[in-house]
Order: C-alpha cells, then structure tokens, then sequence
C-alpha cells in the first residue's frame, strides 16, 4: 500500500519536528518552509511563504504540489508573544486562508493546529499585542477553517514542553522562560494562583494525537490535546523546578505565588517608584503570560476519546515537565553540583 503524501507546515518548529518524527514512517512528508531548512532525509523541503496565495511556488508550482498531495498539515504559526497584533493575525490568520486555498485545490482534507488558550479570550485591551493578540489571531483562525466548509480537523495544543521521556525540544518556549527565572532566582513573585491548573502537554503525546487522528481518517471536529483535569496546579510546576534545578546544585530562592489580581492591586503600586520602568514593562509581559492560566476551572481534552487516557495522567505529565525543566538547566545552566 502505497503511503499519503502530507504537506506539512511549520516543519522546522516545535511541534514540527515532532510531526515528523511522528509521521515520516508511513507518510511522504512535503514540508513548506520559509527560511530554516529541515535538514531531515525522511522529507522534502519546498521553499516557500504563507504570505502568498500561491504560497511563493508560483502558479505553475502550486497547481504541481496540489496534484500530488493527499493530506494537509498546517501547523506554521507565527507564535513570538512580543510581535505586534497586525504582525501575528498576518501570519496565523492570513496564512490559515491561503492554506485552505491550497486545501481545496488539492481537494485535501487540512488538520489546523490551534490552540487551547481559545478557550480563555483575553479582554479588548490585551489584544493589541502579546498573549492577547496570539490568541485572537488564533480564534481567528479556527473561525475560517469551520467557515470553509471543506475537510478540516481542528486540534488544540496547550503549552507545549519537550519530549516526556527525554525533554528535549527544538526551540525554547515561554514555559522556559518561567524555568530560567525561577533557576537563576529571579523571578520573586509569580503571578498566578498556587491551586490554579497550568496545562501542559509534551510535544511527542501532541504529535501522536494528531497521527491517530490522521491514520484514522478523522477530517472534521475540534480536539482538545491537553492535560485537562489530569493538570497539575501552578505551584506544583514551581515545586518541581525547585526541586530539580537543587538535583543540578542550584537552590535559589522560592518565589511568591500570588493571584494576578492581588498583585495589581497591592505589589505593584508600592513598586511603582522602585523599579526600572524597563523591569516594570517585563513584569507586566510576564503577568499577561500568566493570565492563561488564570482559572480555576481546566481545559477540555479528548485524549481519552483518542484512547490515550492512560498516558495523560498527573503523575505523568508532571513527571514530563520535570524532564523539561532538566533539559534546560543540563543546555542552559549547567550544573554547579553533581544531578542525582
């Protein structure tokens, strides 16, 4: 049986790369890039931009690539929180509708990669930049593809960290950047509630939702690929970095939880004529982060629906995270003492 051609975006990524570890076995993978090369033996690389309707290959070469695709992956995004709302809903919004163009003319059922943090809209003023606008554009997004009325898969990833049983990843995310900040002692107070969940996902179980939904031949529907109830709270995560980053001989200070609200209404009026304006613009970045994980209440998730549910378990995934937060320090932060 001869294998389907996928088309995938977003291949030199994150999730990328784990798509393709995912899914070169029994598909032929096309990977659309712009500037990064895949540099992987098992795909082919297409040079190419979402920009364009006819993704950069001309008219010539879109109609070619669309006779020769089965399956559509768009998992390209442009996911830098600190680029502007226009600069985010051109590349996830705009580049959504030019890939379901290609969809249809490949007459390809097309899987989006979202994300969960749909679930949790931002207020109108939080959407001109940063997390807030990520999210709209994204929102955006899965607006077009269910009003397109072709085969389309939407799938929504929480955070995602690195691989379960390694924690190796291709780039590092925001999450790792709470990992630094807690490490080096830097982060004092983390605006977030102890008790509230803080879903997160390892790339390679986000991955192998996906290839069951592909290999299934599931072309329509909205999955939640999240920890869901199974999510350890914020406090635990920070309890884990402190506790892995003391295995790596660090051991600094543990920082403050405290509810997002608390903090406006308390610390940062009386830090107002002590800090740098240049920290106060950090702070207030870091604060919008964490804004996404503002809630009591956990994210919806279909990895029991896939019959993944024994591999989403809180043992597990915090077990998983663990293994990110080592790989950080063992690449970043060497250890000052010896890891146990």
């Amino acid at each position: 049986m001869s294998k389907p051609t996928l088309l995938l975006t977003g291949a030199t990524g994150v999730l990328g790369r784990a798509f393709v570890e995912e899914l070169a076995e029994d598909h032929r993978v096309i990977a659309l890039r712009h500037r990064a090369p895949v540099d992987d033996p098992r795909v082919t690389e297409l040079q190419g931009t979402l920009d364009d309707p006819l993704l950069g290959l001309g008219a010539e070469g879109f109609h070619d690539l669309a006779r020769r695709v089965d399956l559509v992956l768009h998992s390209g995004a442009r996911t830098a929180w600190n680029a502007s709302r226009e600069t985010l809903f051109a590349a996830n919004t705009t580049g959504t509708a030019h890939m379901l163009g290609f969809a249809e003319a490949a007459r390809a059922p097309l899987t989006y990669v979202s994300t969960a943090f749909v679930a949790r809209p931002q207020e109108e003023e939080r959407t001109a930049s940063g997390p807030g606008a990520y999210v709209a554009s994204k929102i955006a997004a899965e607006r077009l593809v269910r009003e397109s009325g072709l085969e389309a898969a939407i799938v929504r990833p929480s955070v995602v960290g690195g691989d379960s049983r390694t924690g190796r990843i291709a780039a590092f995310q925001g999450m790792h950047q709470v990992i630094a900040g807690c490490v080096h002692g830097a982060i004092p107070v983390v605006p977030a509630a102890a008790g509230s969940p803080f879903d997160h996902i390892p790339q390679d179980l986000v991955a192998r939702g996906v290839g069951k939904l592909l290999r299934d031949g599931v072309t329509s529907g909205e999955y939640w690929l999240t920890g869901g109830p199974a999510s350890p709270t914020v406090g635990e995560h920070i309890d884990r970095i402190l506790r892995v980053a003391e295995r790596f001989g660090h051991r600094p200070p543990p920082p403050r939880l405290m509810p997002a609200e608390a903090v406006n209404r308390l610390l940062l009026p009386m830090m107002q004529d002590v800090i740098p304006r240049s920290l106060r613009r950090r702070f207030a970045g870091f604060e919008d982060l964490m804004l996404l994980f503002q809630s009591s209440a956990h994210l919806e998730s279909s990895f029991g629906a896939l019959g993944m549910a024994d591999e989403i378990t809180h043992d597990r995934l915090l077990a998983a995270f663990g293994k990110s937060v080592a790989y950080w320090i063992a690449t970043k932060a060497p250890a000052v003492g010896k890891a146990a």
